[in-house]
């Protein structure tokens, strides 16, 4: 690192942050010896601006870790990765910025991170164009094999938006995204899993007074998939609706709703977690909730909740429920929470349990304290269930965990802080964990700078 920075040193202004963690945490599992792990992790950071012009600057981030005696289950001991690294030019017009690197981006149909290049500016009329394109970032999957065709398919990755802004009221936009240039389908040897994506999306966001935002996006699936095997319903061209609307309202009330609809098949296409997300998988999504909430003249606020969510492969949640925060001192928050989650009975083919349920009541309690120096906070969690046949608690009905933390500022670029927990989860009859954390920033600057 000290190298790294040395020789960015030529610019006007760099600085360096970073976050160091050394945990440890010691699990029993019933029919299982209890295990120990101390994992260390680094996350660093590096900004560099005014390199030989003030519109030139230079931004790295990344992460590493490494065991201190214990072995990933994939079986290396350490491993890291380039978040992002990229040199960013703007210019003095236009609102206008060029990047070259690996860096992240979202131009209104979602997420994207890739090393290439990207470029955007305003134009007249309250316009804006912009576009990005090079090779996906590939994340290593936990088993290759079952996605071998992973990195072949998604050889290359465009996209680009074209947005309205109108005064006083919002943006309208319209985004091209273009994943991957050899389909499935188009390979020598067809493959079933298809990694590519083509999708056009259409977003909105709305303010036109203080009292009102809109926001939402459709994606359309433009991709050319394999034909439907005969008696599957074809998947629909709908990607993904995504749209929320918060309203404020007299007497210190909001209320805000969502509503989402996705096409797992179209939307995760494409996904740098193949090993997470079923690429084959022609399942459906559905969700609409709302919350309202409260604010009373004496810092005490009052918030109640209701989310539904259907799946086609595991059916229909409710969730409902309420919290109430209360900030008794200028120092001081504190609240707690309650809901309870209703969850359709999986059917198994298992004559032991021919069903179970994932139905249970949640609540929670925290409390936080801070000031210049010290900050402080404990939070605790207890979930009950239903159903503790299910063979995904081991029998266990009750879940919970404590967890206290406590920093402290040593000076104003550098802050310790620890946190300790314990609890009881579905697999650990018993679970202590502890975790150190420093995090530091530092900065260099010619004489004359900041």
């Amino acid at each position: 690192m000290a190298s790294l920075v040395a020789g960015l040193a030529w610019g006007q202004e760099v600085s360096v942050y970073g976050t160091t963690m050394a945990q440890v945490w010691k699990s029993e599992v019933p029919g299982f010896d209890t295990k120990t792990y101390t994992p260390a992790t680094q996350f660093l950071g590096i900004d560099a601006t005014k390199l030989g012009t003030d519109n030139l600057s230079l931004h790295l981030y990344g992460w590493g870790t490494s065991d201190l005696g214990y072995v990933k289950a994939s079986g290396g001991k350490a491993d890291g990765e380039l978040t992002y690294g990229y040199l960013d030019y703007r210019f003095d017009r236009a609102n206008a910025e060029v990047k070259a690197g690996r860096f992240a981006i979202n131009q209104g149909g979602g997420f994207e991170q890739v090393d290439g290049v990207s470029a955007r500016t305003d134009l007249r009329g309250g316009f804006a164009i912009s576009a990005f394109g090079g090779k996906p970032v590939l994340y290593r999957p936990d088993d290759p094999m079952a996605s071998k065709d992973y990195s072949y398919q998604r050889d290359f990755i465009f996209g680009t938006r074209l947005s309205w802004r109108m005064k006083r009221m919002g943006e309208f936009g319209l985004s091209f995204l273009q994943d991957g240039t050899k389909p499935a389908k188009d390979l020598t040897i067809p493959q079933p899993v298809d990694y590519t994506r083509k999708q056009m999306g259409a977003d909105i966001h709305l303010m036109p007074t203080t009292a009102i935002d809109f926001s939402g996006r459709t994606i359309f699936d433009l991709a050319s998939h394999p034909a439907t095997p005969a008696g599957q319903e074809k998947p629909s061209d709908i990607a993904e609706h995504d749209y929320t609307v918060r309203v404020k309202l007299p007497g210190q009330f909001a209320v805000t709703g969502n509503f989402a609809e996705r096409n797992y098949f179209a939307y995760f296409a494409g996904t740098t977690l193949p090993s997470l997300f079923r690429q084959d998988d022609n399942d459906k999504f559905r969700g609409y909730g709302a919350n309202v909430s409260w604010g009373a003249p004496s810092s005490l606020q009052v918030v109640g909740d209701y989310r539904h969510t259907h799946r086609e492969t595991y059916g229909d949640t409710t969730q409902f429920g309420g919290e109430v925060r209360w900030v008794p001192a200028e120092k001081f928050l504190t609240g707690f929470g309650a809901h309870r989650v209703n969850a359709t009975r999986e059917v198994v083919v298992d004559p032991m349990h021919p069903s179970y349920s994932l139905t249970h009541t949640e609540a929670r309690a925290w409390a936080m304290y801070g000031t210049e120096k010290v900050t402080a906070s404990a939070d605790a969690i207890v979930q009950k269930y239903q159903d503790k046949t299910n063979p995904n608690l081991n029998g266990q009905a009750w879940l919970y965990e404590v967890v206290a933390s406590l920093g402290y500022q040593v000076m104003p670029s550098l802050k310790v802080s620890g946190d300790l927990g314990y609890g009881k989860t579905a697999l650990a009859k018993n679970e202590a964990k502890g975790l150190l954390r420093a995090e530091y920033r530092f900065g260099m600057a010619k004489k004359g700078g900041r």
